[in-house]
């Protein structure tokens, strides 16, 4: 009898919050006692005397499992098994796991339902038997194992047996599993009954901080035998994070308050000619629609509500192109026997790019470059700055706006501790008084800020250049902005020009005023000091209560002599920063003007990239530090060298694949400029926060007392950990055939190169840094340096789709206790081929998972894991979206099951 489902496949995973499931669970149901933040049910699956409906046929078969609750009596699918080929008493790899999330009782029934699949292609099968249970009869049972009966669909024909076995992932029925052989006719299934976790990864303090990113997780069980005939259990688990939205939208905010001040400053700039009025009536224009266009965008993302993730099919959506790509943990929680749990995570995340702007004139690396060299020939209209100039000039602008606060704050304090009258407290503030300000003077230690004062006096209206501009060459600019005495002829206005009546010296003059003021604060505190301390000691032996009398009197004293000094070191402050951060504007003001509107579009094309590739950065920063926290060798490595950031991407170099993997490059690039600090967190809000500016961002994580607690006395002082990323990049699909053969591969080529010698520098600085035994990794030294070297020659080779170029980068993210990410356009379908082989090469490799059970085991993974989940979450179609001609061009082990693909929207 052939069937079709009954119900449509986007059912197969409702996991309903925690609030709608807590709503249905009324009185008469009972819960199900489970350990905090572990799955409610796991169980596994085995038949035996299976009936074929003709003595010859092979049956091929696997196990439907529905669910029925107590309360609405509707049928639910819920998951599958694999199919198992061949045989008549098939054991299922694949097990049923219910999340912590699940609505799941004592009450609730499971129908398991067995099907003989005649076509797989075609998803042809027929009915064989069905069979139900209650959940609480097979948790009270006395084995934790039911044998249920299946039967035809009327209820009368025997068809075989299931076997259903309760599973917790832990310790083995008396410390040993059964023996069992590769031929699964004759596989059983081994019983566990007490439950133990990885160490740190189950503690329930860990779980508020991490349920505030983590949401919908969506979990599989499998049994896979290993080398020597005992069973491994293996939980894969996929979680999309609130983080997706959170950072995004933490960045615009920074990015309007930043564009906002920087607009402000642009019209601080005072009178200017016409010429130079006009450009700035311009630049401001543009920066306001651009500002208004971020705000809207903000808007738009405010009213977001629903799903935690951004689907493939919205990828090229305006709204959500600062929003990450089907961001998700990917996890795999190995239990082995007689080794220790083991945890491998991988953020899997679509490629950042600006999906919605295109790729017709390439990426940002493409972008960049030529918006550069177009910029250097600007003709007459603005002086030339080069990119490190005005980086420059942000960072001092930067710098003012968050020292000028803290001087006159200090300064504030050091005179209500004169007005106190108290010795320690005056020393204090007047020690943080001169740092600060030490800080300040030397900000502005830089030719730049002369320079650009010059260009911003010969942008005064009236001004009469009697002297020519000195025309200079980028290398020249870039060394020494400092006017050349011998004249030249002015060819274009791209360097400071020099100005006879303007005095050069009355810049070193204000900025030398702050010093010398502040000198003076310091040498009338040190003589109040001095006095206080003599006439103390005087007065005290000749009448105590005169000395009192005294300290009465010289409080006044103190306030007003002080008064007038720190008043003008306010004010000679005052004067710097209001010309500093005219020259400054006035940098900004060339660079905006020498590239309207491309600059503007670039800058907003990068924030986009950088965007997506943060969140993705913060997801995999926090859940790393959560699983490392009682590995103290770890805690050491990340304040001491800092954290490897290792990205795997899976894009063409051919066409628009090109323009997102050099949008993709210049993304991952920026993050190099991210600092992470750790805070403890001060209430129930756990998600971090992100302050700075562009280029210059800080996160902090935070993290509540308990787990805070554990944390070297560097983190929790507040020291910034570096980020080091890193991208290897090997193009698998059928358009990379094309570009191998018909196109260009040097972008990929020269990524590889480039992030091979990032990733040697890390190495070196880990080595440098760390005692050799301080990781259990870092046992055999000679691995690594193996590994890096083979690394080298295969990117040197120039082999085509030379996919070990990602498995060895991969495992030396993992040796290096780095942060593994995978890419391909939408994170989808390459990207599940490319996990999916990750972990059962970490299963052969580190756990001894039976060489003829690897591609078993992979088509496990591949036909009713966590990634077909995830293609079924942003398509609602259950089909990998590969064709039989594309998968021809792939690598062998980087093609589905044959079922599990066929036409669907990527």
């Amino acid at each position: 009898m052939e069937i079709k489902e009954e119900r449509s496949s986007d059912e197969a995973q409702q996991f309903l919050p925690s609030s709608q499931a807590d709503s249905l669970g009324e009185p008469q149901f009972t819960s199900i006692r489970r350990i905090a933040n572990e799955p409610k049910l796991e169980f596994s699956l085995a038949c035996k005397d299976l009936v074929a409906a003709t003595r010859d046929r092979k049956l091929n078969t696997f196990i439907q499992v529905s669910v029925v609750h107590p309360a609405e009596h509707i049928l639910t699918r819920y998951s599958s098994t694999e199919i198992v080929e061949g045989t008549r008493d098939p054991l299922f790899l694949t097990g049923v796991t219910f999340p912590p999330e699940y609505p799941i009782y004592e009450e609730t029934k499971i129908k398991l339902t067995v099907y003989d699949v005649k076509d797989k292609s075609q998803d042809t099968r027929s009915f064989l038997g069905c069979t139900t249970f209650r959940v609480g009869d097979l948790v009270k049972s006395k084995e934790q194992q039911l044998t249920l009966t299946l039967r035809t669909s009327d209820g009368g024909k025997t068809v075989g047996t299931i076997e259903v076995n309760l599973v917790k992932m832990g310790e083995l029925e008396d410390g040993e599993t059964d023996h069992i052989t590769t031929d699964t006719q004759d596989q059983k299934c081994a019983l566990v009954r007490e439950c133990t976790a990885t160490e740190g990864i189950s503690d329930k303090d860990n779980l508020p901080s991490l349920n505030a990113v983590l949401k919908n997780p969506i979990c599989k069980l499998y049994r896979f035998p290993t080398s020597d005939n005992k069973w491994m259990r293996i939980r894969e688990q996929m979680a999309e994070t609130t983080l997706s939205f959170h950072v995004p939208k933490e960045l615009i905010n920074l990015h309007i308050k930043e564009d906002m001040r920087r607009n402000q400053e642009l019209k601080d700039l005072g009178e200017l000619a016409p010429h130079w009025d006009n450009m700035r009536k311009s630049v401001i224009a543009h920066c306001d629609q651009m500002l208004s266009m971020y705000q809207d965008t903000l808007a738009e993302l405010g009213k977001h509500t629903g799903s935690s993730f951004k689907s493939s099919c919205s990828k090229g959506e305006k709204t959500l192109e600062f929003i990450p790509i089907n961001l998700h943990l990917q996890r795999m929680h190995v239990h082995s026997p007689r080794l220790k749990d083991a945890l491998y995570d991988v953020i899997t995340v679509g490629a950042p790019a600006a999906h919605f702007q295109g790729f017709k004139n390439g990426g940002l690396r493409k972008l960049l470059s030529k918006f550069e060299a177009e910029r250097r020939n600007t003709g007459y209209q603005c002086i030339y700055y080069s990119p490190e100039n005005t980086a420059k000039a942000k960072e001092v602008l930067s710098n003012i706006n968050h020292l000028q606060p803290l001087i006159s704050s200090h300064a504030d304090l050091l005179l209500n501790s004169a007005s106190q009258h108290s010795p320690d407290s005056l020393k204090n503030s007047l020690k943080m008084l001169s740092e600060k300000t030490e800080l300040f003077v030397h900000a502005f230690k830089d030719q730049l800020v002369r320079s650009a004062l010059l260009a911003l006096y010969t942008a005064r209206p009236g001004c009469v250049l009697k002297k020519p501009a000195v025309p200079r060459n980028s290398a020249e600019e870039g060394s020494d902005l400092q006017h050349q005495d011998h004249p030249s002829q002015m060819k274009r206005q791209d360097s400071i020009p020099h100005h006879s009546e303007y005095d050069e010296e009355e810049w070193d003059r204000v900025w030398a005023n702050v010093g010398k003021s502040l000198n003076c604060v310091i040498a009338m505190v040190d003589r109040l000091l001095e006095k206080d301390n003599i006439s103390s000691i005087k007065e005290g032996e000749n009448d105590p209560s005169a000395a009192d009398c005294k300290v009465l009197h010289t409080g006044g004293d103190w306030y007003e002599q002080l008064y007038p000094l720190v008043i003008t070191l306010k004010d000679c402050m005052g004067e710097v920063v209001t010309r500093a951060k005219q020259s400054m504007a006035f940098v900004l003001l060339q660079e905006l003007a020498c590239g309207l509107p491309q600059c503007l579009m670039l800058t907003l094309r990068r924030d986009i990239v950088f965007s997506q590739a943060l969140a993705g950065l913060v997801c995999g920063f926090i859940i790393k530090l959560h699983t490392g926290l009682h590995d103290q060798g770890f805690l050491q490595q990340l304040h001491t060298v800092g954290l490897l950031i290792q990205y795997e991407g899976l894009l063409s170099t051919y066409s628009e694949e090109a323009g997102m993997l050099e949008d993709m490059a210049v993304g991952i690039s920026d993050l190099q400029k991210v600092m992470f600090k750790v805070i403890e967190a001060k209430s129930e809000d756990f998600l971090p926060v992100i302050t700075g500016r562009r280029e210059h961002y800080v996160i902090e994580v935070q993290l509540p007392a308990k787990m805070f607690e554990l944390l070297p006395q560097e983190i929790k002082e507040g020291k910034l950990l570096r980020m080091y990323p890193v991208l290897f990049n090997v193009g698998i699909n059928e358009q990379q055939t094309l570009a191998e053969r018909f196109g260009d591969t040097t972008l990929q080529e020269n990524i590889n190169q480039e992030n091979l010698e990032l990733l040697k520098e890390y190495y070196k600085l880990f080595t440098e840094k760390m005692p050799p035994d301080c990781l259990p990794h870092f046992q055999e030294q000679n691995d690594l340096k193996g590994l890096l070297e083979n690394l080298h020659q295969n990117i040197q080779a120039k082999k085509r789709k030379n996919v070990e170029i990602m498995w060895l980068a991969a495992t030396i993210c993992r040796k290096l206790n780095g942060v593994r990410f995978t890419c391909c356009k939408s994170a989808k379908d390459r990207t599940s081929m490319s996990v999916t082989l990750e972990q059962c090469s970490i299963l052969r490799d580190e756990h001894q998972l039976h060489k003829d059970f690897f591609i078993r085991a992979l088509d496990c993974m591949r036909r009713e894991g966590c990634r077909i989940e995830n293609v079924l979450k942003n398509v609602k179609c259950r089909k990998y979206a590969f064709n039989m001609i594309q998968l021809m061009a792939f690598p062998k082990y980087y093609r589905p099951p044959e079922g599990t693909y066929g036409k669907a929207d990527t």
